[in-house]
């Protein structure tokens, strides 16, 4: 068996063992660990849950813990199954590649990580073991800071696009971060099935903000937690399309709603924003 195969089909530990250096690093693993979650991109996957096992290896630097054996000077396990939980109950998540992403991101933040290796396999999917497995380091991690260390934020919620039109100067005059949230144009259709008025709801706010955004360049339209997170980080005006986080959230708070300022003030609370601001026609806005 050759070594690569060896590496594919064995622990990530091997993988481990086999891409050391000269001065191989302290290693902790967690094994066979398996949570049941509703995961997976197709619709057959929706509104049920499977059982993944996570296989993954973290190489550490080297700690006075086993002199001290006082538990934290050391990477303790309960670290690495926590950033399962986290990430698992962060949002509904279609690929296990932005799981495992965002798992090892989670790890290598932690200071005695180095290099972390993370193995993912969907138990129920078949005949076979489904999987994958990615190994990352300190130096791809330190460019990926958690939304928790992002700049504050302002949540302005914007009632109508008659108002946004009357304080758009002021808006993009402001010297802060801020996301914009929309409401819906109209009311939707009663329709018998609540899941599907929810669904429609949901995609008439996202509707909504492509609309809006036609108003000015800077206006930018965001539907997902990273182009929120990048949008922060650089200053930008973001329009929030909350369509896909919304439907992909497990926040039971939040479970069959679409009402816009609701959801405006949701959003505020998970990003941790400075302040949630509701436009009006006439507030100043110079001290925001």
């Amino acid at each position: 068996m050759t070594s690569e195969i060896k590496q594919a089909f064995a622990h990530p530990e091997v993988r481990s063992q086999e891409t050391a250096g000269d001065e191989p690093l302290d290693r902790i693993s967690v094994r066979n660990h398996v949570v049941e979650v509703e995961i997976g991109a197709f619709q057959i996957e929706r509104g049920i849950t499977q059982r993944l096992c996570f296989d993954i290896v973290v190489e550490v630097r080297p700690s006075s813990g086993a002199k001290t054996d006082d538990v934290d000077d050391i990477l303790s396990y309960d670290r690495v199954t926590e950033a399962i939980s986290a990430e698992l109950a962060y949002e509904r998540l279609n690929l296990l590649e932005t799981l495992a992403e965002r798992i090892a991101g989670r790890i290598l933040h932690e200071p005695q990580s180095v290099r972390v290796f993370v193995r993912i396999e969907k138990l129920d999917r078949g005949a076979s073991d489904l999987g994958v497995e990615i190994v990352r380091s300190k130096a791809e991690a330190a460019t990926s800071v958690p939304v928790s260390d992002a700049p504050s934020v302002i949540v302005l919620h914007v009632p109508s696009i008659d108002i946004l039109r009357r304080r758009l100067e002021e808006i993009l005059a402001i010297q802060h971060p801020v996301i914009l949230t929309v409401e819906k144009p109209t009311a939707s259709e009663d329709l018998l099935d609540e899941s599907v008025k929810r669904r429609i709801d949901l995609l008439s706010l996202s509707q909504e903000a492509w609309r809006i955004s036609a108003l000015h360049s800077k206006l930018v339209v965001v539907d997902t937690w990273t182009e929120l997170d990048w949008g922060l980080k650089h200053g930008q005006i973001s329009l929030w399309a909350p369509s896909k986080v919304v439907s992909d959230s497990i926040d039971p708070s939040i479970a069959g709603v679409s009402e816009a300022l609701v959801l405006s003030k949701w959003l505020a609370q998970e990003l941790g924003a400075e302040r949630h601001v509701v436009l009006d026609p006439t507030t100043p806005l110079a001290n925001i």
